[in-house]
């Protein structure tokens, strides 16, 4: 039997804030009604916004945990990191410069992650297919499937050199016949559909029930 409830922080970018889902409040919406609902009921804090990248994140990650300790004044023993996707976008034309090159996304992300164990359990998101012929979005940016892929990797590799829990999500996603009915016009991001599919695939993650109910 748990002796206490358990605080859980994902941090991230408009998926973990939601964006597209005007049903269900985005995936984190849906786990947090999940487990109200049910016998493992983790506290959970969606601290997600729109645009951010890894250095973003990076940023604000400590103060954001840190000032969520409110149950015993006792820290979040969880966090969960969704980003990326922001940081593949070629700025400017479809074959510019990314937001971060892959060399100081894996650098910086090696960095994030190191700090975070140190502090908390840490476990890790994929990302997710994009709809190439909606691009470029907000006129300027250019995402593609190929460049989604490759960042994921590397989010992957790092995970496997820290021993760090991942969920991958992007292959998945991409290999499904239908996936573009997941994704909401402008092309990133998810629709109500598609953050029912991934709220399914990270309530069933093995690393998160885990930890969840030990």
């Amino acid at each position: 039997m748990k002796s206490e409830i358990k605080q859980l922080i994902v941090i991230g970018d408009s998926s973990v804030y939601g964006w597209g889902d005007s049903e269900g409040g985005g995936w984190c919406g849906r786990l947090r009604r999940h487990w109200m609902d049910s016998s493992c009921n983790p506290i959970l804090y969606p601290l997600g916004i729109r645009g951010d990248g890894l250095e973003k994140v990076a940023q604000r990650w400590h103060r954001e945990w840190y000032c969520r300790g409110e149950l015993r004044r006792k820290l979040p023993t969880g966090l969960i990191l969704a980003v990326g996707i922001n940081d593949t976008a070629k700025v400017g034309r479809i074959d510019g410069r990314p937001q971060l090159s892959k060399e100081a996304f894996k650098f910086g992300l090696e960095e994030l992650l190191k700090k975070i164990k140190k502090e908390t359990f840490v476990m890790v998101m994929g990302l997710t297919a994009v709809s190439e012929e909606k691009m470029p979005f907000a006129e300027c940016l250019w995402y593609s499937n190929t460049a989604c892929s490759s960042y994921e990797r590397l989010i992957e590799e790092c995970c496997l050199e820290l021993d760090i829990p991942f969920l991958a999500t992007f292959q998945e996603m991409r290999s499904k016949p239908s996936y573009e009915s997941l994704i909401m016009p402008d092309g990133i991001h998810l629709n109500s559909e598609g953050h029912k599919w991934l709220f399914e695939k990270i309530s069933n993650w093995p690393s998160l029930q885990k930890w969840a109910q030990s």
